[in-house]
């Protein structure tokens, strides 16, 4: 729990420099390329980043396993892998260079744009390099890749080329950006883990690696592609705008995601080096502990972006404030997704064919409703943002599905219970409200300043006096020694 902690902490304060950072871009983005030009990167990204976390071949969480269990020099393993990401990478960066198309179906691209099918290659090996660092517990490098370099980099990059390759311009600050975050990990990774050792490349050591974690790339590509689904449909069912306004709503939105990530990449090995002395108790209250602390942040801050909503998406220009509605539902989306997240975390472990069947149930469910609340817009004779909320409700209802689901069946896997629910989350929310809802009657740059820390401030103080016991709190203790005493 001490490692969890730790590891959690850091990666918060990371999530507080990447939201620093990333409301810039998303500020540029939106001021001076607008909502057409958003669409059409949107939909690329879908493309180009679903292809890069398969090449990834799931080592985010595989490769803890593999590090725990095998013999073998670790910098040996940790190649291993990225090789193989690099050779599959190449497959689809080559597809999608001679059938452009497949990424932009607008038809709206030019050559610079053609470039970032080789961002595939860079994603997948800093998914790895960060999984082998967080392996050693070093969380730190994450933050500085993730939450400094890349989102700094894409955003000044973004303003730069507006005023050099304005048509190209989130393309290319895209991928500098993969890159300036994969060159901070693999600086990290040569210094913890040194040069492979006696190592050498053969083919069938790296199709075992391949095949053995299809089951987790699947879950992963599963898991990811409920969070990117509603914007694939919508991009059949509605013009470039609308899904650009819809993609700002979702990085707005997708920032309380971040924080799963904080516990993420030391919950693996955590979790692995329990299982291998069957240690089921422990496990169930470490998922239910660090679910709470997800659930319990991602409540307040789904809170503090989603009362003052209008003013929020209004920041990034008067075309997006229709994308109030669907930045509602998306937030509740990441609320209730919490629960999931942690429960996954083991299911990988320990029935990886029988949650990638849950994960390919929840991804079936949210496609029938989305298109079918979508037809039901349409049928109804409502515009172009009402589209875009239908999408975000059925995001939101697949995945509270799903957290319900896969709660249940880790509680009958390990024999405990997992529940990360506590009536504290009510006690804090309805003041917080209240407070949120005064707020909007002041001026909109007032709403921003004052509203949203007051939101903040209210719903952190009623949850720490009344959800926090003595263990939730050594996740802000920093001797760690003591708290372990």
């Amino acid at each position: 729990m001490a490692a969890l902690a730790k590891g959690g902490r850091t990666n918060m304060f990371g999530f507080v420099l990447r939201l620093a950072a990333r409301i810039p871009f998303l500020f540029i983005a939106g001021r001076l390329y607008g909502t057409e030009a958003l669409g059409v990167f949107a939909f690329a990204l879908v493309v180009i980043e679903l292809a890069a976390l398969v090449c990834s071949l799931g080592e985010k969480r595989g490769l803890a396993q593999r590090l725990t269990e095998s013999e073998e020099h670790p910098s040996n393993l940790v190649f291993d892998a990225m090789l193989v990401a690099v050779v599959l990478s190449a497959i689809p960066a080559l597809i999608f260079w001679f059938a452009p198309i497949t990424m932009f179906p607008s038809g709206q691209f030019n050559d610079l744009d053609k470039l970032i099918v080789w961002a595939i290659p860079g994603y997948a090996l800093t998914e790895i390099v960060l999984a082998a660092q967080a392996y050693r517990y070093d969380i730190a490098t994450t933050v500085r890749a993730r939450a400094v370099v890349e989102p700094w980099t894409i955003s000044i990059m973004a303003g730069v080329f507006f005023y050099i390759i304005p048509e190209s311009g989130l393309t290319m600050a895209y991928l500098v950006s993969i890159y300036t975050g994969l060159a901070v990990g693999v600086w990290s990774l040569l210094r913890t883990y040194g040069l492979p050792k006696g190592w050498r490349p053969t083919p069938a050591r790296h199709a075992k690696l391949v095949w053995r974690a299809l089951p987790l790339v699947t879950a992963d590509a599963v898991e990811w592609g409920t969070r990117r689904l509603d914007i694939f449909i919508l991009g059949w069912f509605a013009g470039p705008a609308a899904v650009g306004i819809y993609w700002m709503a979702q990085q707005i939105a997708s920032l309380p995601q971040k924080l799963k990530t904080s516990f993420e990449p030391v919950l693996g090995p955590v979790i692995t080096k329990n299982l291998k002395t069957k240690n089921y108790g422990a496990i169930a209250r470490q998922v239910c502990q660090v679910g709470f602390w997800i659930l319990a942040a991602q409540a307040g801050i789904a809170l503090a972006l989603g009362v003052p909503g209008e003013a929020v998406m209004g920041l990034t220009g008067p075309d997006f404030v229709g994308g109030t509605g669907a930045l509602a539902f998306l937030l509740a989306a990441e609320v209730v997704a919490a629960t999931a997240v942690v429960a996954e975390a083991v299911l990988v472990y320990v029935a990886r064919v029988r949650n990638l069947w849950l994960s390919i149930g929840t991804i079936a469910l949210q496609a029938v409703l989305t298109v079918a609340l979508i037809q039901l817009v349409v049928h109804l004779g409502y515009g172009e943002p009402f589209k875009a909320a239908a999408a975000a409700a059925a995001l939101m209802i697949a995945l509270g599905t799903a957290s319900l689901v896969k709660a249940w069946f880790l509680s009958r896997i390990l024999g405990h219970p997992i529940n990360n629910w506590r009536w504290a989350l009510v006690w804090a929310t309805g003041p917080a409200v209240v407070v949120g809802f005064l707020a909007t009657m002041l001026p909109e740059w007032a709403e921003l300043i004052f509203g949203i820390p007051a939101i903040l401030l209210t719903y952190g103080w009623i949850i720490w006096h009344k959800g926090f016991g003595e263990d939730d709190r050594v996740l802000f203790r920093k001797n760690m020694a003591k708290s372990e005493e």
